[in-house]
């Protein structure tokens, strides 16, 4: 088998000339503390825009066809704080996914003073990225829609119009939940309904006519079969990811090379934010802050490179008692 030229899939330059000094000009000040982070891509803000749609959607179904109508007060009163707390919960998760910063490396810091700075040893190497020059620490990856690397990045998700990454995904995961819970309970309201409607007068079971009831309650069953299935889905592998700690970018490129892994239940108290508690399930309490990047953390061994970056030919290799910059 023919193997392709590691240059076709990473440029390694040796020249402090790589760093194109004029082209990655040095990072702006850190924003202040508890800046919004939000995405401006038309696709994901209509995204979001159609979630909050389905959900108010729900809401109005269960309220004004299903619960106000009803004569079963207590059943009426007892879904709808259950309902609309599972909403209100949802919606909550769904902002802190959408306007928490999934965990951005500083742009443009990859200038030549930078790289000086970390004091390259033989066998170090830095990732660059060309797209918004800054240094990828381990396990970052770029984001073509929000333009930036981001750390411990799992996917882009277009319905929170945002990354999902280090620092929120437990709220991805909170919305997945919430979402699949008002959809499971949706969907029972829905039977009960029905069965009611059908034993009964149905001018009698809604505030509207029969047609439109059906109508409203088909539209309202789909709906909530159909995000049911799709947030279990994403629950499920987002759970699977946190506890075999293998974002969703990792398991497809399935590198080879060793890394080294938390326990699964040092993963999870990470995302969630410490031991077991009710804060868990709480949109508004955080993961555990992770630590500020040192410089140790910019620089990477060089036996720690892809297998691809081993085709490389034993002329290239016999150079590395000198530094590198890899552009990624």
């Amino acid at each position: 088998m023919m193997l392709i030229p590691t240059h076709h899939f990473r440029d390694i330059e040796r020249k402090p000339e790589y760093l194109q000094p004029e082209k990655c000009v040095p990072p702006p000040h850190p924003s202040p503390v508890g800046t919004m982070w939000f995405i401006r891509d038309g696709c994901g803000i209509a995204c979001a825009i159609v979630t909050w749609f389905l959900v108010l959607y729900a809401e109005f179904v269960v309220l004004f066809v299903m619960l106000i109508p009803s004569r079963d007060y207590v059943y009426s009163i007892i879904n709808g704080i259950v309902f609309n707390l599972l909403a209100f919960l949802a919606l909550a998760s769904h902002c802190r996914a959408m306007l928490t910063d999934p965990g951005a490396v500083p742009k443009g810091n990859a200038t030549k003073e930078f790289i000086e700075s970390l004091q390259l040893k033989p066998g170090q190497v830095v990732y660059k990225c060309p797209k918004c020059c800054s240094i990828k620490p381990d396990r970052a990856h770029h984001c073509s829609v929000c333009k930036r690397c981001i750390r411990k990045m799992d996917h882009h998700c277009p319905w929170v119009n945002n990354c999902v990454g280090e620092n929120n995904q437990k709220y991805f995961v909170l919305f997945t939940m919430y979402i699949a819970l008002i959809s499971l309970h949706a969907l029972i309201m829905v039977g009960f309904h029905f069965l009611h409607c059908f034993e009964e007068d149905w001018t009698k079971c809604s505030s509207f006519s029969p047609p439109t009831t059906v109508i409203l309650l088909i539209l309202l069953c789909f709906e909530g079969l159909l995000f049911l299935i799709f947030t279990s889905v994403m629950f499920g592998t987002q759970v699977h990811s946190i506890c075999t700690d293998e974002t969703g970018i990792e398991r497809l490129q399935r590198k080879h090379q060793p890394r080294e892994r938390t326990g699964s239940w040092e993963s999870v108290k990470e995302t969630f934010g410490g031991d077991f508690s009710l804060n868990w399930c709480n949109p508004f309490s955080g993961p555990c802050h992770p630590k500020p990047l040192s410089d140790r953390d910019w620089v990477r061994q060089a036996d720690s490179l892809s297998d691809t970056e081993n085709t490389e030919t034993t002329e290239e290799r016999k150079d590395e008692d000198s530094t590198e910059v890899i552009d990624e």
